[in-house]
Parts: C-alpha cells; sequence; structure tokens
C-alpha cells in the first residue's frame, strides 16, 4: 500500500514537472515559398503563465529608443500583459483575456503536425483565420493572446490560407520559475503603450519652431553663423539655422514636417525649406549675408540678369528640400469669412519624405525656410526633421548616396532683388556636371511650379518641361494639379466668385495653395561618368502689361556610390 502510494505521489510529481515547465517554439512563414526570412516566437510556460518573446533576432547594437518587448499570460489571473523594457524603465499595459471580442467558429477536428485538434475559424479586418488547438499536452498556450482564450496549446494559426505560424519544437524545462515580474514598472493604457513605443523609436529633430517669416527690417548677420540660432534674412522673408544633424544609418527614413499659419497675410505665398551647400568656395549664404550681387550671375538672351540659380566650378545653388504654397490667410482669418458646410482649419501641414537627400542633412548644415510676402505679419512656422528606423541594428557604414545641386530659380531672395526665373521666354536652362567614376542608380529630382497669376499666365496654363541630356530630349512633364478645389477649407480669404467656384479651386502649374510640390525623378541610369551637360526649356507665355509668367525650378542629380 505504500509502495503504491509512493507510485502516485512520483506519477503527480512527474506530471507537474512534464505539464507545468515547457519552451515551445513557433515559426511563421508564407505557404509554398522556399527561400525565405520566418520569424521565431519563443514561448515558455510555467504552472498556467506565458512569457511570450522573439527569438533569433537579438540585436546587438540597439538604435536610441529601442526597447525589449515582451508579453505575458497569466491564465489563472485571466490577465495579459505587454511590456516594454528600456534601459531607464519600465512601463506596461493589461487586459483581460477573456475581453477579447473576436468570436470563432468551431471547424471540426483534424490531426495537424501529429496532434489531435479542434479547428477555429473567425475573420478580423477582412483577414480570415484558422487556428488549430489541442488539448493533449494538458496546459494552455498560444503566440497571439490578442485571438482570445482558446483553450488548449496552439498547433498551427494560417491567415488568408498563406501566412502560416507553426509549432516547431515543444520541450521540456525544469529551470522554469515564476515568470511574470512582480515590478512591471509604470501602467499604460494599450494605446499609450502602442504610441510610447513609437515615440521613442522616432527620432524627430526641431530646426523652427514657431518662427516669423514676414516683412521687416533685419541687418544681414555677419560672420561665422553661430549654432542653433534663427537669423533672418531678405527683409525677414528668410530664415536661417545652423545645426548638428547626426550621421543615421541608410535604413532610415527622413521627412520634413512644416507647420505654417497666417500671422496677418492673406495670400497664398511660395515657400521653400532648403539646404545651403557650403563645399564649395562660394555658397548661396554670401548672398544672404552680403547681397544677391555676391551671387554668380547667369546673363540669359533676354539681357536680364539671374544670381545664384546654377551650378559653376566654385557654386552650387539651394538644395530644396520641400517646396509648399501657403494657403490664402489660414489661422488669422478664420473669422473673417464664414462659408456653410466649411470648417476653416487652423494652419496647413506638410510632411514629405527626403530620404534621397540624407547626405545634406548630416553633420554641420545650414538650413533655411523662405515665404514670399511683403506683410508686417507675415506668416509662422515650424519645421522638424523626423527620421524613422527601418531596422532596430544601428549600421556604422558610409553613406553611399549622394547628391548634387545642379539649378534652382526659385528666387528666395525675393525681397532682396533675387530675379524671377523669366529666363524660358527667350531662352532654356543649361548646366554642366561630372558624373563621378562607379556612380549608380542615377536619377534627377526635378521640381517644377508655374507661375504667372492672371488668365493668360502661366500659372493657369499647362506647360510641356523639356529636358535634355547632351543634346538629347530625354525627358517631358507637364506640371499640373487638378485637385485644388480639394482644399478649399484650408482657404478662408480665398476670392468666391458668382459661380461658386473659388479662386483656391483653379487648376495650377503643379501646385495648389495650401499643398506641397511633389519631385519628379527622371532617370538616367545609363549615364557614363564623365562631363555631361543638362539643357531644360519650357514654353513661357508672353508678359502682358505689367504681368509676367515666370518658372521655379529646381533640380538635383542623385546617385549612389559603390
Amino acid at each position: 500500500m505504500l509502495k503504491k502510494g509512493l507510485l502516485c505521489a512520483l506519477a503527480l510529481l512527474s506530471v507537474g514537472i512534464l505539464f507545468g515547465q515547457h519552451r515551445l517554439v513557433y515559426q511563421s512563414y508564407v505557404k509554398g515559398v522556399e527561400h525565405q526570412d520566418t520569424t521565431l516566437v519563443q514561448l515558455l510556460e510555467h504552472n498556467g503563465q506565458l512569457k511570450i518573446s522573439s527569438l533569433g533576432n537579438e540585436v546587438r547594437n540597439p538604435i536610441p529608443g529601442y526597447a525589449e518587448s515582451l508579453t505575458y499570460v497569466d491564465y489563472r489571473l485571466d490577465s495579459v500583459f505587454s511590456l516594454l523594457q528600456y534601459p531607464d524603465g519600465r512601463y506596461y499595459s493589461a487586459y483581460a483575456l477573456s475581453d477579447n471580442d473576436v468570436v470563432f467558429t468551431e471547424e471540426g477536428e483534424e490531426k495537424v503536425l501529429g496532434y489531435p485538434c479542434k479547428k477555429y475559424k473567425t475573420s478580423i479586418n477582412s483577414n480570415t483565420i484558422e487556428v488549430w488547438m489541442t488539448e493533449k499536452p494538458g496546459f494552455d498556450a498560444t503566440p497571439m493572446p490578442q485571438l482570445g482564450p482558446l483553450r488548449g496549446m496552439m498547433v498551427r494559426c494560417m491567415r488568408n490560407g498563406n501566412y502560416v505560424t507553426d509549432l516547431r519544437s515543444l520541450k521540456k524545462d525544469r529551470s522554469l520559475r515564476e515568470l511574470i515580474p512582480s515590478d512591471r514598472g509604470e501602467r499604460k493604457t494599450s494605446r499609450e503603450l502602442s504610441q510610447l513605443r513609437k515615440d521613442k523609436l522616432v527620432m524627430r529633430i526641431p530646426v523652427f519652431i514657431d518662427e516669423q517669416i514676414h516683412f521687416a527690417d533685419y541687418d544681414p548677420y555677419q560672420g561665422e553663423i553661430p549654432f542653433d540660432t534663427t537669423l533672418h534674412f531678405s527683409h525677414g522673408t528668410v530664415i536661417v539655422k545652423r545645426i548638428q544633424l547626426p550621421q543615421l544609418p541608410e535604413h532610415y527614413q527622413l521627412f520634413a514636417e512644416i507647420h505654417q499659419r497666417s500671422n496677418g497675410d492673406a495670400y497664398d505665398r511660395t515657400a521653400s525649406v532648403f539646404v545651403i551647400p557650403t563645399e564649395k568656395a562660394k555658397s548661396f549664404r554670401d548672398g544672404l549675408q552680403q547681397g544677391v550681387e555676391a551671387l554668380p550671375v547667369f546673363e540669359a538672351k533676354d539681357g536680364q540678369q539671374y544670381q545664384g540659380i546654377k551650378a559653376e566650378n566654385d557654386y552650387l545653388p539651394p538644395v530644396e528640400l520641400v517646396r509648399f504654397f501657403t494657403s490664402f490667410g489660414a489661422g488669422h482669418f478664420n473669422d473673417k469669412v464664414q462659408i456653410e458646410g466649411l470648417t476653416w482649419t487652423d494652419e496647413n501641414y506638410y510632411k514629405q519624405e527626403i530620404s534621397e537627400l540624407r547626405d545634406r542633412l548630416r553633420g554641420d548644415v545650414l538650413i533655411g525656410a523662405f515665404i514670399g510676402n511683403y506683410d508686417r505679419g507675415g506668416h509662422k512656422l515650424s519645421l522638424d526633421l523626423v527620421a524613422y528606423p527601418d531596422d532596430y541594428e544601428w549600421e556604422e557604414a558610409p553613406c553611399r548616396q549622394r547628391s548634387l545641386p545642379l539649378f534652382n530659380t526659385c528666387n528666395v531672395m525675393e525681397m532682396s532683388g533675387q530675379n524671377y526665373g523669366r529666363l524660358f521666354a527667350t531662352d532654356s536652362l543649361e548646366v554642366s556636371f561630372d558624373l563621378p567614376e562607379g556612380a549608380t542608380h542615377v536619377r534627377l529630382r526635378y521640381l517644377s511650379t508655374g507661375h504667372g497669376g492672371w488668365g493668360g499666365g502661366d500659372e493657369f496654363n499647362p506647360k510641356e518641361n523639356v529636358l535634355y541630356i547632351d543634346g538629347v530630349k530625354r525627358f517631358t512633364y507637364t506640371p499640373w494639379r487638378c485637385d485644388c478645389a480639394t482644399f478649399r477649407d484650408q482657404n478662408p480669404v480665398s476670392g468666391n466668385f458668382w459661380n461658386g467656384v473659388s479662386s483656391s479651386d483653379y487648376s495650377r502649374s503643379g501646385w495648389c495653395p495650401g499643398t506641397a510640390t511633389n519631385p519628379v525623378y527622371v532617370d538616367l541610369g545609363d549615364l557614363k561618368p564623365g562631363r555631361h551637360t543638362l539643357r531644360i526649356a519650357i514654353p513661357q507665355g508672353a508678359d502682358e502689361g505689367g504681368s509676367f509668367s515666370h518658372w521655379m525650378v529646381s533640380g538635383v542629380l542623385l546617385y549612389e556610390e559603390q
């Protein structure tokens, strides 16, 4: 009798070890694809608790803001804990496993990977989810607690019939003890925790914070430009700041994020955010500090002089990051006009990817912003550079992407006498450049908008831009936006006509009031190393009385070094 009792006790002990301490590995893959990277997830199971973490993706040199992400499940307490572990602390959220509103239907029984399973099926966000659960091992375990409290151990999950998560291995592990830490850090809601994780990973660099760009009296700053100080030039319509930017790995995506609102100016104005190259003997900084006379001059066939608009042996023009156009008075004039069915936006928001210009956004950088206006109140502008990682590893590698600014007729020193781009009426814009040995993925980043704000002006008439390389026509493009009426709620003091159309509704040559202009990209991958000439021709319209048309075009050659 004693021997039988001892055997029973030993059996129960072995069951406790067998069914209370386990290490499981799940593998996710695309069905039918032979060569692919797979995702591995590890589950540790101990007496009704789970610890879920990724496996095989250890981060050796993490990027700033990286956190170890862990999920815990306590079946005894009907709880799921999501935890972020940072070097300086922990944050977590919690919810009840049974609160999940996913509804499964039971589809019968099948044998999967050697286990007798019950099959369940549901639909989440138009995705068909099938799950196979087994009760044979005697404990509950799933790498996907978000699917709810299905009982048993998950053997397989399949999404839309092709993305599969399979149980890869199941082993005993007698070393496991209580898995869920008693100190889980600061509690957040699930939404707050998700946002916290994103915010810490994103690198946000404020450049300008609610800076006024207006027409006023400023003495140009002379001498070496200091770091982290906003300076006004060209009667206050240009602001510049010198900043030190980190050298980010190439897997980061870079964006310019702009907030702008009227501070008294009612009109749609040309605006530009740009970088001033300083690697040549002369730079656009000379024009800002000394006047437009300090810039290299191109004299066109019309006899007019155009200052600092194209690359020379000792000069590079400004590199446009974003060209945008203010709306008719958003912010300052919102209470002046009321139209049934419209609520005016408080500010204009522009966000554009600028990853291809990353070599201009590292180290010692001069960044400027321009809004052409003659108003004492002008505009308020904020600019952030925002970097989003595409990998958790910080890769110390040289930047292979290169940019060579070729031309820019956007006259950001308009209020100091820099000429409008009127040359296309009688001339074309021609610039020469050298393509280095080993350059690959060569292309031109091209921005073009037409101006001349009357019925016959180029603002309201489509005009074909033609680009020639070494005398051969390579690209034709007609800048045109026909969706300007979409942005009516950003233009409170736009003119309203008798027929119900607003002046901000009119289609325009590559721009709308309250929007940014997208660059186009010209593939030049077949160019050989050496000297080349690029020429741009536009059939600019004739002057009419005191009105004239002009074109703002800017181009940057992009390539990669081997």
